[in-house]
């Protein structure tokens, strides 16, 4: 299994994850040149990507859905909220009506043999999930774009082979920072996004000896930098109640302009 960024970050998000037999992309948050310019580095083309998975309606989720679904017929699989709300954005154009797949959180369905686990985040969107994936014995998951996590959450990202998770904010620069007062308490409340903090706190719950690869993901252009939301997630996880240090792992920041090294689990 292959497990890569395309992008990831508050401007646009894409996510890449290949097996022997699957080519599955999480969002499409970029355009659909720079979709196809990240699969051609990683030597996949897109008229032979299987499906997209779409966690939520957001335009740095779906900005490159409606090109790519059009060009190469990809099938898109979301929720039915998503789905309604995917219908309702003009930018996108037209996408053929049988394109689309409903599909449930917690309702497990299978692509070209990868078994696709939705599960529900708490965000401010129509029906928003998080995607864990498995092959085997091997599995990845993505969870971006939560105000907060809980024990459900929790079980869903443990003996991972691999993971991204949402690492957006420092909360005193965004506290300080130019954002309006509505903007900020958006981002903070429980249906915002998840701070570097948060990210460590989550990480420290989900580690185990066979995790091989993090990636911190959709970060804030405005109120965080890489170093910040690495060295913070870090100090999380190694003072948190939890048998590890953060250099047990390899961890690195998914870049928002630049495709990350696929991690191969």
């Amino acid at each position: 299994m292959d497990f890569c960024s395309i992008a990831s970050g508050s401007s646009g998000n894409c996510i890449f994850l290949g097996t022997d037999h699957a080519s599955i992309l999480i969002d499409a948050g970029i355009s659909g040149k720079r979709v196809t310019e990240g699969l051609r580095r990683l030597e996949r083309k897109p008229d032979e990507v299987d499906a997209i998975l779409i966690t939520h309606e957001h335009a740095d989720h779906i900005s490159g859905l409606g090109v790519l679904a059009r060009r190469y017929g990809i099938p898109v699989y979301a929720t039915p909220g998503t789905i309604r709300e995917i219908k309702k954005t003009a930018s996108l154009g037209k996408i053929d009506a049988s394109l689309f797949h409903e599909i449930h959180a917690d309702e497990p369905f299978s692509i070209c043999g990868a078994q696709i686990q939705p599960f529900t985040v708490s965000h401010d969107a129509a029906e928003p999930v998080a995607y864990r994936i498995c092959c085997g014995e091997k599995s990845a998951a993505v969870a971006t774009d939560l105000g907060y996590y809980d024990e459900y959450t929790v079980e869903h990202l443990k003996g991972l082979d691999a993971v991204l998770v949402e690492s957006n904010h420092d909360v005193g620069m965004l506290q300080t920072g130019s954002y309006p007062y509505y903007l900020k308490q958006r981002i903070l409340g429980s249906r915002g996004h998840l701070s570097n903090e948060n990210a460590g706190r989550l990480l420290g719950e989900i580690l185990h000896d066979g995790l091989k690869a993090v990636m911190l993901g959709h970060l804030s252009r405005e109120n965080n930098y890489e170093a910040l939301a690495f060295s913070t997630v870090c100090a999380e996880i190694t003072k948190g109640d939890n048998p590890y240090k953060a250099e047990d792992f390899p961890i690195q920041i998914a870049k928002r302009d630049v495709v990350s090294p696929p991690v191969a689990v």
